[in-house]
């Protein structure tokens, strides 16, 4: 069995856990979350705690036992604390501002770009140059950053575009004569 799988996913205070035959789904205090299973696995509790265990011997069910019990202590994660990432706008007149549940980019071209947030994912602009994605699904979130990054990736001469907050640009020197 998978060394991720056998761990078990710990369920803190004020986290509800129902388990069907083809469903979990996670409430906490931001929100609820619901996941179907894969045949080959099975979800137990005990105590305050999950097991994923794989229902047979084959490499898949020992394959998705380790992603299912990740993709569950994801879930507890997000519903408790929530995920987030951090873009930043690197460049001459780039700049981002945030209106609801929209995102309006400036980045160099001729149009603003205006980048609308799916159902559960919050945007923040604290400055100009600077966007944070906020969500409970760690997917989700991570999926918004990469198609508002996606508008202006960061090129490797000047750097200028919208990047991960953490993300390191390798630079390369110009041509010479």
């Amino acid at each position: 069995m998978s060394r991720v799988g056998k761990n078990p996913v710990l369920i803190p205070a004020g986290v509800e856990v129902t388990l069907s035959a083809s469903e979990v789904s996670i409430k906490g205090p931001l929100g609820a979350l619901q996941r179907n299973l894969v045949s080959d696995i099975s979800v137990e509790r005990e105590g305050d705690s999950l097991l994923v265990k794989a229902a047979n011997d084959s490499k898949h069910a020992n394959a998705m036992s380790g992603t299912m019990r990740a993709l569950l202590a994801n879930m507890v994660k997000g519903v408790t604390s929530g995920f987030q990432k951090k873009l930043t706008l690197v460049g001459v007149g780039y700049r981002a501002q945030a209106a609801n549940d929209v995102l309006n980019l400036t980045l160099g071209f001729s149009h603003p770009v205006a980048h609308k947030m799916p159902e559960g994912v919050k945007v923040e602009t604290p400055t100009q140059t600077e966007v944070i994605i906020k969500g409970m699904d760690k997917q989700q979130v991570g999926q918004v950053a990469a198609d508002v990054r996606a508008y202006r990736k960061p090129e490797p001469y000047k750097g200028k575009g919208v990047r991960y907050s953490d993300e390191v640009i390798v630079m390369k020197e110009t041509k010479k004569k």
